[in-house]
């Protein structure tokens, strides 16, 4: 049985930067939770302190399953000549070994992995040829391969084609309702609308709950301040809002780039802000590929 993972009084400061304080909040098996905030509110900080790539100050985590998956954000330029299908049976290494033979379980997993997420197509194909909406989808598919208890994404859909948003998300719907924790880090509020709960950080816990009762004006005011533009419509249910921000990764201010743990590479940061148009319009955020490219992230 998976069980809660609870962060309790996590506090992380770089210097005299505090990235988290205090924050304390239970992640519940079976659901997806969205975590929000603007750049440097920090959600990386407090995915990779629960992932065990970054220290806290202070306080704890806890329940935290062996089997996880922590997918980062693309990284630069896969330089390795490697194909999709070696991408995928990466996947398997947390329960096969690094030398370990593939058997028939393991095949069976990275199939039907590569069916949820359309890539089985490109097996035979070099990682680095695809899209950066289709390398991005093996790499979900290699970390589902590994079958994780706990299953945390940093903003794993930000600047893909539309076609890889709604299969990814629908994906991690569908990975969270058979028990397991998923977390994804987000900006966009039509993301947050396909999980169970929103988290609100500001560098501290602003607020956690239903994504109805978090994404009202008031709530995202706490958490994005100025960033957040317009008003509630005249319908009941019909928000239009804008949120500015800077898509730079910076790692919640300390801009130490990524800790290892085989994740084969460092954090990005774009350099240049956009502006996204949410409300109703699902995945109109489309922010065109940006060519970002990985050797796939670490499964334990």
């Amino acid at each position: 049985m998976v069980s809660a993972v609870e962060v309790t009084d996590l506090t992380v400061k770089f210097d005299a930067v505090t990235a988290l304080e205090g924050v304390t909040h239970s992640f519940e098996p079976g659901t997806a939770t969205a975590v929000m905030g603007v750049n440097g509110s920090g959600k990386t900080t407090m995915l990779e302190c629960m992932a065990g790539l970054q220290k806290p100050t202070s306080g704890t985590v806890s329940g935290m399953s062996e089997s996880l998956a922590y997918v980062c954000q693309h990284l630069p330029a896969c330089w390795m000549p490697i194909t999709a299908g070696e991408v995928l049976a990466m996947g398997r290494y947390g329960k096969r070994g690094l030398l370990g033979r593939l058997r028939g379980e393991d095949r069976s997993a990275m199939r039907r992995a590569g069916e949820q997420l359309d890539v089985n197509q490109f097996t035979d194909r070099s990682f680095g040829d695809l899209s950066g909406g289709q390398q991005q989808r093996v790499r979900i598919a290699q970390v589902l391969a590994g079958e994780p208890d706990v299953l945390m994404l940093d903003e794993p859909v930000t600047g893909l084609d539309i076609p890889s948003q709604e299969r990814i998300l629908e994906v991690i719907e569908d990975y969270s309702s058979r028990g397991a924790v998923v977390i994804i880090t987000t900006h966009h509020l039509d993301e947050a609308r396909h999980c169970d709960s929103v988290m609100l950080l500001a560098n501290r816990l602003v607020a956690a709950g239903a994504p109805d009762e978090m994404l009202t004006e008031e709530r995202l005011r706490e958490a994005f301040g100025d960033r957040l533009l317009g008003d509630h419509a005249d319908h009941e249910h019909d928000q239009d809002f804008i949120v500015l921000d800077d898509h730079g990764h910076g790692h919640d201010h300390h801009g130490t780039g990524h800790h290892g743990h085989d994740h084969h590479g460092t954090g990005h940061s774009h350099g240049h802000s956009h502006d996204h148009d949410h409300g109703h319009r699902d995945h109109n955020h489309d922010h065109g590929h940006h060519g970002h490219q990985d050797h796939g992230p670490h499964a334990h």
